[in-house]
């Protein structure tokens, strides 16, 4: 399962991490973790991310491994600052996600994702 596929099969509502084991020695902890802000991005973003930071942040250098324009870069940066910026923020009010999504500023799936669980 991708780290930002922990997403109940059923229900669709997000699981919990609740066990961690060693598999050298089987010392197992049990508790409920949270998904760090970057392991909530999809694995695609996450490598991404990780070719920017191994390419030092040149854009110029991602637009040669990727095979895309600098603003495709660019553009697909603001898309996971945005992501992150979500990840790092509390509930925000159901209102303004609301309006926010009437002006086209964020996308269904962000509103979603924004929104308290009922």
């Amino acid at each position: 399962m991708e780290p930002t596929q922990l997403r109940c099969a059923r229900c669709g509502k997000p699981m919990t991490i609740a066990r961690f084991r060693c598999e050298a020695c089987d010392v197992t902890v049990e508790g409920t973790f949270e998904v760090p802000p970057l392991g909530r991005l999809t694995l695609p973003d996450q490598v991404f991310v990780a070719s920017f930071v191994r390419a030092h942040g040149n854009i110029r250098k991602m637009e040669g491994l990727y095979g895309i324009s600098y603003p495709t870069v660019k553009n697909r940066l603001n898309a996971i600052v945005r992501e992150l910026d979500a990840a790092l923020q509390g509930p925000e009010d159901p209102g303004l996600v609301l309006d926010r999504l009437a002006r086209g500023d964020i996308t269904v799936a962000e509103a979603l994702r924004m929104l308290p669980e009922p």
